[in-house]
């Protein structure tokens, strides 16, 4: 047995999170690839089926009021609300990350005010998000500027009304100074929107601490929420009353079942709502939440940090020198849950590592990318990883 293997023997011997395993569906795979789709929580099925067969198939339309359907997206809301750091009420479920990166958007910069007519974005952002800010540009009359995250104090100015940006890197795994980052964007007068896809579920995020205004994401990564489960958006509570957003839908109405011609808007957070709720999806994100029963987001990040550094120990000890470069950070605060590495032919190399039972991902053109879900990634499932690597690298 390698050094390692024995060193991981150890740690999966004394960690916290690994009775969490046994709540996934898993198999002998190796699966780093939690930051695109979770695995799928063993509870999930059953309740599906019991939406399914007993919700819909027996009760139909009563399901709205006797089962909570309608209610639904505060609810789940609510669930999903300390692990990013806010209390309830803040938090309303459904529609896609892209959608409610739209309603954010145009939100922030009306939020923001007359005179106000420049929106950032996060130069490095995921594609889907500079194109959504593109459009938010052209629907506010809005000048758009890609800036990168660590430039954005020195970029703000009286006119910038709003800023987009990622808390960590979905291509290099860099996280990003939420704190720092919305305090000076809020001290410039403008608005921060943070997408919090590849940090939600995977490290404290603090939204109320730091002030945040407005954020999304999305429920299918770090929360296990299934295949286009649905988003969330975030709305900070002092900021409720402002919020005006650009698809108002009759489940944002004050007055739902009014069937009003004129539009008021509900009060809270449920203004973000548009229109009927996914049921099906987002009952089933309602019961894979239940795997964070009992868990605090601190012992998350402490394990996902553990098993970054183990991995990184790993293909230090195992891969040939120069075969690979890391290009996420090394610094705790810099670092989200994954280690993106740099590879020639990554393509290649990542096509071979799920046909030997590594799975992760390939980001063009030339990354190989590993995702850490602490609640069912263990250390030997790290060695392994690195030992496999090494082996189709040679």
């Amino acid at each position: 047995m390698s050094e390692q293997a024995e060193r991981a023997r150890k740690l999966d011997a004394v960690d916290e999170l690994a009775g969490k395993r046994a709540e996934f569906v898993l198999d002998d795979v190796v699966y780093l690839d939690g930051n695109s789709l979770g695995a799928l929580p063993a509870v999930v099925p059953g309740r599906v089926e019991d939406v399914v067969r007993r919700q819909w198939g027996e009760l139909r339309i009563r399901s709205w009021e006797e089962n909570g359907w309608w209610t639904a997206p505060e609810r789940i809301g609510d669930r999903i609300a300390p692990l990013v750091g806010a209390a309830p009420g803040q938090i309303v479920v459904g529609d896609s990350t892209s959608v409610n990166v739209l309603k954010a958007l145009v939100g922030a910069v009306r939020m923001a005010g007359e005179g106000r007519d420049e929106l950032l974005v996060d130069a490095t952002t995921f594609p889907t998000d500079g194109y959504i800010a593109e459009s938010a540009a052209r629907m506010t009359g809005c000048t758009l500027r890609p800036v990168a995250p660590a430039d954005v104090p020195g970029a703000l100015g009286d006119r910038t009304a709003a800023v987009l940006l990622n808390h960590v890197d979905y291509r290099t795994g860099r996280l990003h100074d939420l704190p720092g980052l919305t305090a000076a964007v809020r001290a410039a007068g403008a608005v921060a929107v943070w997408d919090l896809c590849h940090s939600a579920g995977a490290l404290p995020v603090g939204l109320d601490e730091h002030g945040v205004d407005l954020a999304v994401g999305c429920t299918y990564k770090y929360l296990n929420g299934g295949p286009g489960s649905p988003a969330y958006l975030y709305v900070r509570r002092e900021v409720q009353d402002r919020f005006d957003s650009p698809l108002p839908g009759w489940n944002s109405h004050a007055e739902p079942f009014g069937m009003r011609s004129d539009f008021e808007p509900a009060p809270g957070a449920l203004r973000g709502r548009v229109g009927t709720p996914d049921i099906l999806s987002m009952l089933a994100l309602e019961a894979a939440l239940e795997v964070w029963d009992g868990v605090a987001v601190e012992a998350v990040r402490a394990k996902s940090l553990a098993l970054t550094d183990f991995f990184l120990e790993c293909v230090a000890a195992y891969v040939p020198e120069g075969r690979v470069e890391c290009v996420t950070p090394v610094a705790h605060g810099e670092r989200g849950s994954q280690i993106a590495l740099r590879c020639d032919d990554a393509g290649d190399v990542m096509k071979r590592l799920i046909e030997r039972g590594v799975v992760g991902d390939f980001r063009a053109p030339d990354v190989l990318r590993f995702g850490f879900t602490p609640l069912y990634v263990g250390f030997a499932d790290v060695e392994r990883a690195a030992r496999v690597l090494a082996e189709t690298l040679a």
